[in-house]
């Protein structure tokens, strides 16, 4: 059996359950998950994407950078490159469109606590109700 570097608890990122979740890793790479017995909600236990779905951690073709479009490619950016590229689009939409020409999806990967967050976003920074969630399905 392989000997972790160190555990760390944190929470499982598949739903919004907020399930607690170990990671056990070894030369900076989670080689198995487990579940704390002892802290609530789960007690011990996890769905399969909780249990098995860590892969995507070290995937060649993941994502770890923002891109922007620039002269017909995407280069690599900042993330306040890419932020103050999205919010000038949206302010734009908004200005040229009106506010409900927009539309957010939430996730019930996020917390209750994101999406609230992203409602205010919609209707109070936006100025439209169109945001809808994907749990409502």
């Amino acid at each position: 059996m392989i000997q972790s570097d160190r555990i760390v608890r944190t929470v499982c990122p598949y739903c919004g359950v907020g399930c607690k979740i170990d990671l056990h890793i070894k030369d900076r790479r989670v080689y198995r998950v487990t579940a704390p017995f002892d802290a609530p909600p789960n007690f011990g236990k996890l769905c399969v994407k909780g249990r098995f779905g860590h892969d995507f951690l070290w995937h060649p073709d993941r994502l770890t950078t923002p891109l922007i479009r620039r002269e017909g490619t995407l280069q690599p950016a900042t993330w306040d490159e890419a932020l103050d590229l999205v919010a000038a689009r949206l302010g734009a939409i908004k200005a040229e469109s009106g506010p409900d020409t927009i539309a957010l999806l939430c996730s019930a990967k996020c917390t209750n606590e994101e999406n609230y967050l992203m409602q205010k976003l919609a209707r109070q920074v936006i100025g439209t109700h169109n945001i809808d969630h994907c749990a409502r399905l």
